[in-house]
């Protein structure tokens, strides 16, 4: 994860600090005698060869080569051009000590990458679901997302927390879809509500959650078929569910390889049909990191989990700290 950008945000790191490096100012030796009046001089002295105000050339060149960068790796322009505005006004008239500036650029950005990332706190989640019985999260997000194994993974989540679940197979759409839950459902230790395919996946849905009522079950996990934004028919199945069902929690599912696409998608998700979390799969073999620079700031909606292997205990809570941390050692 973030190889390249690692490597390219560090070369644009190097083009502020170098030229700082070339200008080092030599000691300057005060007569003793004069110590004393000179007091205020001595110290600007020190000052000035301990100190470097970055030119305003030097911040546009830095900027410059920091946005293609971040652009070329996936982040979305808008998240971009946050990045490089907050970082200008950081920059402009800073005095940074010579000795320290890689450490004090790599800190600036770590707090204005901070900025932009969202995380969603699991424990968070876990009081709520401690609220509600049952407690319903539905799962949305476009075909191929990896929406039905991560529910597993949740399945697996919460069985480990001590919550029990049931799934309904809400994707009467896509051919093989309920065998594959089902095939989870059995190595997960999970029950499966399912109809014909061609079902109304509304009714599906209702009738899980009337099976967890009844069975004092604390979870409905609702997986839907994949769909794009522009599929005005699957789209409106999906808004008859979250209407007749009004799950707790509607989860967005993204493929973070997508890159910037998958920030388009999750965007025409929220505008149509809403969401609170975002779980991005695949993370473990995204080496640009795009989609998790950007998913949140431009959705405003946190990230939940990353998806980081292929085991149902590969989904990983989102901490920022941990992916400013691969982005900056």
């Amino acid at each position: 994860m973030f190889k390249f950008l690692k490597k390219k945000l560090s070369e644009s790191i190097n083009i502020i600090t170098s030229a700082e490096k070339k200008t080092r100012t030599r000691k300057t030796r005060i007569p003793k005698k004069k110590a004393q009046e000179e007091k205020s001089i001595v110290k600007k002295i020190i000052k000035k060869a301990t100190t470097k105000r970055i030119s305003e050339e030097e911040i546009n060149t830095f900027l410059e080569n920091l946005e293609l960068t971040f652009l070329e790796n996936n982040v979305a322009y808008e998240v971009v051009q946050k990045i490089s505005y907050d970082l200008r006004e950081e920059l402009i008239g800073r005095e940074i000590k010579r000795a320290r500036s890689k450490e004090k650029i790599k800190e600036l950005i770590k707090e204005v990458v901070s900025s932009v990332l969202l995380e969603a706190s699991e424990k968070e989640l876990i009081n709520e679901i401690k609220k509600f019985k049952p407690f319903i999260i539905l799962f949305v997000g476009i075909n191929g997302s990896g929406k039905t194994t991560t529910l597993a993974k949740l399945a697996y989540y919460l069985k480990k927390k001590g919550f029990s679940c049931v799934a309904s197979a809400s994707d009467t759409f896509r051919a093989a879809s309920i065998e594959q839950l089902e095939i989870h459902s059995k190595k997960v230790g999970f029950k499966v509500i399912k109809h014909n395919y061609g079902s109304d996946a509304a009714a599906v849905a209702f009738d899980a959650v009337k099976h967890a009522q009844a069975k004092g079950i604390d979870v409905v996990l609702i997986d839907t078929a994949g769909r794009q934004h522009s599929n005005k028919n699957l789209m409106n199945e999906l808004e008859k569910i979250k209407r007749v069902i009004k799950p707790h929690v509607t989860i967005f599912v993204g493929d973070s390889l997508a890159g910037n696409d998958v920030v388009i998608q999750a965007q025409e998700f929220n505008n149509l049909i809403g969401f609170d979390y975002t779980i991005l799969t695949k993370a473990d073999v995204d080496e640009k990191g795009g989609a998790i620079l950007s998913a949140s700031y431009v959705t405003k909606k946190p990230i939940l989990f990353l998806g980081t292997g292929q085991e149902y205990r590969d989904l990983s809570s989102f901490k920022k700290e941990m992916i400013i941390k691969k982005l900056l050692e």
